[in-house]
């Protein structure tokens, strides 16, 4: 068993907010929605594994569904892994660069991680982390 994609909401018209946070935020490539499904708004986001776009396997997958009314989800979240804790670090500063809210409090509260939350442009938590042992890309 492994997890496909993790939905995440937004209010109708959070598309754009959502493409500065997991496109120019975290660096997920946007990827066309289903014909059947793209009438309903949204977006969503993929990662590939090292060996990129062209030749990679999707590592990690968001989709961005608009929900109505709409509640940003403050606890539950969706935890990406980065490869590296200088993957992190950059990660984090330009999510805050970009006026995005990062909170490092929890930085080494998990064993073996280094991690923080951040805010999406709708308010939904994510949580980005990676493993101690990766200090180097």
């Amino acid at each position: 068993m492994r997890i496909h994609h993790v939905q995440v909401a937004c209010p109708r018209g959070g598309e754009d907010a959502a493409r500065r946070f997991y496109g120019t935020g975290l660096g997920m490539t946007e990827v066309p929605k289903p014909p059947a499904l793209a009438a309903r708004g949204g977006c969503w986001f993929r990662a590939y594994d090292e060996d990129g776009e062209g030749g990679g396997v999707a590592a990690a997958e968001i989709h961005v569904g608009v929900e109505e009314p709409f509640t940003p989800a403050r606890k539950a979240h969706p935890a990406l892994v980065l490869g590296s804790v200088a993957a992190l670090d950059e990660a984090g500063a330009r999510l805050a660069e970009l006026g995005f809210d990062v909170d490092w409090t929890e930085r080494q509260t998990f064993a073996g991680y280094q991690r923080c939350h951040a805010f999406d442009g709708a308010g939904n938590r994510v949580e980005l982390l990676a493993e101690e042992s990766a200090q180097s890309e």
